[in-house]
């Protein structure tokens, strides 16, 4: 039997709760810097100048150029026309995901409620790039009942969440979302003809929800709401979905105002963080 001999591992001493302290000597002063200002963006939608970042982090302009000059060559940031820089993709996906997390955390109790009122499954999606993905799915308890597994990419086109979320986006990040999934016919209710489907992108919009009616699978009724924080792009939505051979038309416009009533109560909790 081979007898390994353990070697003694150089560790810092000067450590608070398992992470190295400001004060601690092994620490980098000039990374540590680069990180704060990285930190400094909260999202992908954020743009900063010089002299902003420059009082966020109260470092002299002269300094932080060098920090930004490195981290744009790096691919981390990227500096538009007017001077002003924002994160690139390279760190917006991990940015996204901690988003979504938070967003699921606050919006879980919400979503249990909506399931547990109607006792149909309720959902939550967030926008990621380009492509859309279920987070959450609290499921009815009926056996018969449609399932949203998170990590489903949902078509942005037939899909209630798919359709609340996209709706809201810039025409030019509309046309990118429908390139990239495809104008895919599900089933005989899909739309696929592009002019209709910016026809129903513009009722959603002026009515704040939008329907799945066997469009993105037969057999399922979905009623999607977008969760709209003022000031902020529409990133998420909440949906109800039902088996069609169980909907009942006269509950409707209840099961529509409990949608909206979630996304709204969702996105006043959501405007904090």
């Amino acid at each position: 039997m081979e007898k390994v001999t353990a070697q003694r591992r150089r560790t810092p001493k000067n450590r608070v709760g398992g992470s190295v302290s400001k004060a601690d000597p092994y620490s980098s002063k000039a990374i540590s810097r680069a990180l704060d200002v990285l930190e400094s963006f909260p999202d992908e939608h954020t743009v900063l100048s010089l002299k902003e970042l420059s009082v966020l982090n109260g470092l002299p302009e002269s300094s932080l150029f060098r920090i930004l000059q490195t981290l744009e060559s790096r691919g981390y940031l990227a500096q538009a026309i007017d001077g002003t820089y924002r994160l690139t993709l390279r760190l917006l996906y991990g940015k996204s995901r901690e988003r979504a997390e938070k967003l699921r955390e606050l919006a879980r109790t919400h979503l249990h409620q909506l399931a547990m009122r109607f006792n149909e499954t309720a959902s939550l999606s967030c926008l990621f790039e380009d492509r859309i993905q279920v987070v959450d799915t609290v499921e009815t308890f009926h056996s018969m009942r449609l399932t949203n597994r998170p990590g489903r990419v949902l078509p942005p086109h037939c899909s209630s969440m798919g359709k609340s979320i996209t709706a809201f986006q810039t025409p030019e990040k509309i046309d990118r979302i429908l390139e990239i999934y495809g104008l895919v016919k599900r089933t005989p209710n899909t739309i696929i003809d592009r002019p209709a489907l910016l026809a129903e992108f513009e009722r959603i919009r002026q009515r704040g929800y939008a329907f799945d009616r066997e469009e993105a699978a037969e057999g399922a009724f979905c009623i999607g709401a977008p969760i709209r924080c003022e000031g902020k792009p529409v990133s998420a939505a909440i949906s109800l979905s039902t088996p069609l051979l169980r909907f009942q038309p006269e509950l409707e416009p209840v099961m529509i105002a409990g949608v909206c009533d979630s996304a709204r109560t969702i996105a006043g909790a959501v405007a904090g963080f």
